[in-house]
């Protein structure tokens, strides 16, 4: 089922958006149902990243209590980053 969103504005912004619109070939009306469908699909994608963000947070919060990772400091992996790269200048 289609739901209905309801906005007021004033007149004269109204007025220019219809416009605006037209000059586009399309309708207020969809003009703003595409902006709404814009805003939901880059929500959706968001909150996927999100959950998919936590759930890797997990898996490495796991990991590190069974023993099978360790936490290093982000200067220790900065070190362990220049010197992987540094091999790999040399290398090429």
């Amino acid at each position: 089922m289609d739901a209905r969103i309801q906005f007021r504005v004033d007149q004269e912004v109204k007025l220019l958006a219809q416009q605006a619109a037209e000059r586009k070939g399309s309708t207020l009306s969809d003009m703003c149902r595409e902006l709404a469908l814009n805003m939901a699909k880059e929500q959706e994608a968001l909150m996927n990243h999100e959950k998919w963000l936590v759930e890797q947070v997990r898996e490495a919060h796991k990991k590190i209590a069974d023993g099978k990772s360790q936490f290093v400091s982000n200067d220790m992996a900065q070190d362990i980053l220049k010197r992987h790269l540094n091999k790999l200048a040399k290398n090429a």
